[in-house]
C-alpha cells in the first residue's frame, strides 16, 4: 500500500489533473476491500498525459495490457488519440482512464469529485455516490462487493447526521 501511496503522492507532486477513483477511493472512504493498484480519472491532453509520464518515468513503466508489455513512450500525436493507459511499474499498477463508466469524461468526473486531505496533501477523489455508481455500472463481482460497503457506510453517515 505504501508504495501505491508513492505513486499517488508523485501524481499530486507532478500536478497531474486527476480524480482518484476506483479501489483507493474506496479505501479511502473506509471499504475494507484490497486494492492493489491506483485507478485514476485524468485529463488526457498532451500536456497532463506528459506529466504522468514524467511522474511514472523513473520507475519502469509499461503498457500492462500489450503482449510485450511495451514502455511507455508517449508521441503528441499519440497522445492525441489515447482513451485509457494501463501501466505497471516498479511501485505498482497505474490505471488512467480518460472517462468513468456511468459518469461520463474528466470534467463530469471532477463535478462529481471532492477535495480530499492525504498526507501530502489535498486531490480529488470521487464522490461517495458517484462511485458506487460507476462500481454498479461496471458490475464485476469485486465492485458489487465495494458497492455493497459504499452503501453501508454512506448511509451510516447519512444517520450520523440527523442525530447531529
Amino acid at each position: 500500500m505504501e508504495q501505491l501511496a508513492e505513486i499517488l503522492k508523485r501524481l499530486h507532486d507532478g500536478k497531474v489533473e486527476f480524480s482518484l477513483i476506483g479501489g483507493l477511493a474506496s479505501r479511502h472512504y473506509g471499504v475494507t476491500l484490497v486494492t492493489e493498484d491506483i485507478d485514476i480519472c485524468a485529463r488526457f491532453s498532451v500536456e497532463n498525459l506528459r506529466r504522468i509520464e514524467a511522474v511514472v518515468k523513473d520507475f519502469n513503466p509499461r503498457h500492462r495490457l500489450t503482449a510485450n508489455k511495451l514502455p511507455l513512450e508517449l508521441t503528441d500525436e499519440l497522445c492525441r488519440s489515447l482513451k485509457n493507459i494501463y501501466l505497471t511499474t516498479d511501485l505498482g499498477i497505474l490505471d488512467c482512464l480518460s472517462e468513468v463508466a456511468g459518469i461520463g469524461d474528466f470534467d463530469a468526473v471532477l463535478r462529481q469529485s471532492d477535495l480530499k486531505q492525504f498526507p501530502f496533501g489535498r486531490c480529488y477523489v470521487l464522490k461517495i455516490e458517484a462511485l458506487i455508481k460507476a462500481k454498479q455500472t461496471v458490475g464485476r463481482p469485486h465492485d458489487l462487493m465495494a458497492v455493497a460497503q459504499l452503501q453501508a457506510i454512506k448511509e451510516q453517515k447519512e444517520q450520523q447526521k440527523e442525530l447531529f
